[in-house]
C-alpha cells in the first residue's frame, strides 16, 4: 500500500512538533484516508469505537499506547505508530521527568501522598494553571499552556484498557488552600468528587485531626506487575528522581501503609471533600 508507507515514513520522521495530541492525531487521520476507510470502518477495524477515533483525530486526546499498536496492525507498519507516540508523550518533559512518565505509562498501580498540591493526574486544567503560574510568574500565557497541555495529556494512563489502580491519599490542607481562587477550587473539588466513582480511583483524606502525618514530603510509589516496584520524589534542587532500591521501595510501602490506617474511608473523605467544596464557595 503506497499511500499508507509515505504516511509511514512522515510519522517516523517528526521533530519536536508543538502539540503532540493534534500532531498524532492529523497522522491518524492521514493514515486512515491512506485506507480509503470511513472513521466507523477504521475504527472497527482498531477494535475501539468511532467515538475515541473521534476525539484521537481530533487533537482532544492523545492516543494510548495500545491505540497505536493497533493502528500499526491495521497499516501493516511495525511499530511505526507506536515509536511515534511513544515519542510524543515524552516530549516537552525535563529530562528527569521522562523515566517517571515512562513509568507511568506502564504501571499497574500507582500511590500517591499529596500534601503540597493535588498530584498531577488529578488536576482540572484551570488548577494545573493556578500551580504552574504561582511557581514560574514570568512566563508567557502560552508557555503556561503548553506545560498545562502535557500535564492533561497524562491522563490518557488512566484511558487504557487496564489502567492503574490510582490510589491518592491527599492532607486536608491540600483541599483548603485556595489555589487559583474559589470557583477554580469548587471545580477542582467536584471533578474529584467525580473521578472517586471510578473503580480504579481511590481517594482518601488524611484530616487535620490525625495529627502529625507518617511524611512531610510528597512522594509516588510505581508498582509493575502488582508489585511495587519504585519511588518517585522531587526536590527544589534536583527535580525528580525515581528510585527502585529495595530498601527504599520497601520504606515507601510501610509509609503508604500507616497514611491510609490514619487516613478517613472512601466514604468519609467524599463526605469531607463535599463540605470543603461548599467552604470555598460561601
Amino acid at each position: 500500500m503506497p499511500g499508507v508507507d509515505r504516511v509511514s515514513e512522515r510519522a517516523d520522521q517528526v521533530r519536536e512538533p508543538m502539540n503532540a495530541a493534534a500532531y498524532f492525531g492529523r497522522e491518524t487521520r492521514a493514515l486512515r484516508e491512506a485506507l480509503g476507510m470511513s472513521q466507523r470502518e477504521f475504527a472497527e477495524a482498531l477494535h475501539y469505537q468511532p467515538a475515541q477515533v473521534c476525539k484521537v483525530e481530533n487533537g482532544m486526546v492523545l492516543a494510548s499506547e495500545a491505540f497505536a499498536q493497533a493502528m500499526d496492525r491495521v497499516a501493516g507498519t511495525p511499530g511505526v505508530y507506536t515509536r511515534l507516540r511513544a515519542k510524543l508523550s515524552k516530549q516537552g518533559h525535563p529530562e528527569w521527568f521522562v523515566p517517571y512518565i515512562a513509568m507511568e505509562e506502564s504501571a499497574s498501580g500507582i500511590t500517591d501522598y499529596s500534601c503540597t498540591f493535588l498530584m498531577g493526574l488529578l488536576q482540572t486544567r484551570a488548577y494545573a494553571t493556578a500551580v504552574f503560574r504561582a511557581a514560574r510568574p514570568r512566563e508567557t500565557e502560552d508557555q503556561i499552556k503548553e506545560r498545562v497541555e502535557l500535564r492533561i495529556r497524562r491522563r490518557a494512563t488512566m484511558d487504557r484498557d487496564k489502567p492503574p489502580l490510582l490510589w491518592v491519599v491527599i492532607q486536608e490542607g491540600v483541599l483548603r488552600t485556595c489555589v487559583g481562587g474559589p470557583s477554580v477550587m469548587a471545580e477542582q473539588l467536584e471533578y474529584l468528587g467525580g473521578l472517586m466513582e471510578s473503580p480504579h480511583v481511590m481517594v482518601q483524606v488524611l484530616p487535620f485531626t490525625a495529627g502529625a502525618a507518617p511524611s512531610h514530603l510528597p512522594c509516588t510509589l510505581l508498582s509493575l506487575n502488582n508489585a511495587p516496584h519504585a519511588v518517585y520524589t522531587e526536590s527544589p534542587a534536583h527535580g525528580g528522581q525515581v528510585d527502585d532500591t529495595p530498601g527504599v521501595v520497601t520504606d515507601a510501602v510501610a509509609m503508604f501503609d500507616r497514611l491510609r490506617m490514619a487516613a478517613l474511608s472512601e466514604e468519609e473523605s467524599l463526605s469531607l471533600i463535599r463540605r470543603i467544596m461548599e467552604d470555598h464557595v460561601k
